[in-house]
C-alpha cells in the first residue's frame, strides 16, 4: 500500500461516512453534517490524517454531485447500487490501483466491507469500521436529526413494512434491519445484508475476498445510543425469537460455520476489536492518533 516517490512513502485510503449522522470527537465538541466533504465532519478526519501521514492520499466517497444529494443518497440510494459505484470509482482512481486502506464509519462499515467482498480490485489492505452495524439492527433509538419528520417516516417504514420490496429497495436503513422475530423473513427478503451475510447461501468470492484482509479492525462504542444492539459493531446480535439476550461473534452459525471467514481470519490474528467508552462516533483524537493512525501506514 505505498509508493515510493520523492524520497516519500505515499499511502491511499478510502472514507465512507454515515452522511446523516452526527459526529463528534471529545476534544473537538460537536461536528455535524458528516457528508462526505464538509470540513467540520469527514473533512476533520480527512485532514488529521494527512497531518499524521505526510504524503497521503485521502478519497472521501461522495455518493451524488452535492452535500444535500449525499446525505439525501444515505437515506434513500440502495445500497447494492452505491457499493456498484463506489467500485467504479475505486476502478478509475489511479492513486488507488496498487491498493488502499478503508475506513467506514456507521453504514459506511458494512457498505465497505460489501466493497471489500465484491470488488476483490483494487485490492482493500485494511478494514477499520466505525460503530458498524455488521448484523444490522433492530430498532432506531437515536434517529440522526431526531426533530426531522423524515425519521418518524423511517420508524413508520421499518415497523410496519422493512421487507416490502419497495421499502428495500428505497430506504437504505431497511436494507440493514434485522428482525430476530421473523429471522426468515429477513434471511429471504433482506436485499443487502442477509446477502453479505452469507444468509441465503455461500458465495465462496465473497469468503475469499474479505479473508484477503490484512487486517479487519471493529471499533465499539460501549455507550452507544444509535445501534440497537450494539454488539452488532463486533458481528453479535440477538438470540432468536427475541430483542433481550444477544449472541456474540464466535457464537454465531457465521462464525462457527466460518461462512464469511472470519473464524479462519480470527485464528490467523487478522481481527482487531477496539472499544471506546464513548455514544455513536465520539471519540478523543488522541484515540484515533494512538489506535487508528498505526493501520494506516
Amino acid at each position: 500500500n505505498s509508493l515510493w516517490f520523492c524520497a516519500a512513502v505515499t499511502y491511499y485510503i478510502l472514507i465512507w461516512n454515515y452522511r446523516g449522522n452526527v459526529f463528534q470527537t471529545n476534544c473537538h465538541g460537536l461536528i455535524s453534517g458528516d457528508s462526505c466533504c464538509n470540513p467540520l465532519s469527514m473533512g476533520f478526519i480527512k485532514k488529521l490524517v494527512e497531518q499524521k501521514i505526510p504524503g497521503i492520499y485521502v478519497l472521501s466517497l461522495e455518493i451524488g454531485s452535492s452535500i444535500t444529494e449525499d446525505m439525501k443518497n444515505s437515506f434513500f440510494m440502495n445500497v447494492n447500487d452505491q457499493v456498484k459505484l463506489v467500485c467504479d470509482v475505486l476502478s478509475k482512481d489511479e492513486k488507488l490501483q496498487k491498493g488502499y486502506n478503508a475506513m467506514g464509519f456507521s453504514q459506511g462499515g458494512q457498505f465497505l466491507r460489501a466493497v471489500a467482498q465484491r470488488c476483490p480490485s483494487p485490492a482493500m489492505f485494511n478494514l477499520i469500521t466505525f460503530g458498524g452495524q455488521h448484523q444490522g439492527v433492530y430498532g432506531l433509538p437515536h434517529c440522526p436529526g431526531e426533530s426531522s419528520h423524515i425519521c418518524d417516516w423511517i420508524r413508520n417504514m421499518l415497523n410496519t413494512g422493512a421487507y416490502r420490496s419497495a421499502v428495500q429497495d428505497h430506504l437504505v436503513q431497511a436494507e440493514y434491519w434485522h428482525d430476530p422475530l421473523n429471522e426468515d423473513l429477513y434471511r429471504n427478503k433482506s436485499i443487502f445484508l442477509a446477502d453479505i451475510n452469507q444468509e441465503r447461501a455461500i458465495n465462496q468470492s465473497y469468503k475469499d475476498n474479505l479473508m484477503k484482509l490484512k487486517k479487519f479492525i471493529m471499533v465499539k462504542f460501549l455507550q452507544d445510543s444509535m445501534v440497537d444492539p450494539v454488539d452488532s459493531e463486533w458481528f453479535g446480535f440477538y438470540k432468536v425469537g427475541q430483542a433481550k439476550e444477544t449472541y456474540t461473534l464466535k457464537e454465531s452459525v457465521l462464525y462457527k460455520e466460518d461462512r464469511l471467514g472470519l473464524k479462519t481470519m480470527d485464528k490467523a490474528g487478522k481481527l482487531q476489536f477496539l472499544t471506546v467508552d464513548g455514544d455513536h462516533l465520539q471519540f478523543s483524537e488522541e484515540w484515533f492518533i494512538t489506535n487508528i493512525i498505526p493501520y494506516l501506514k
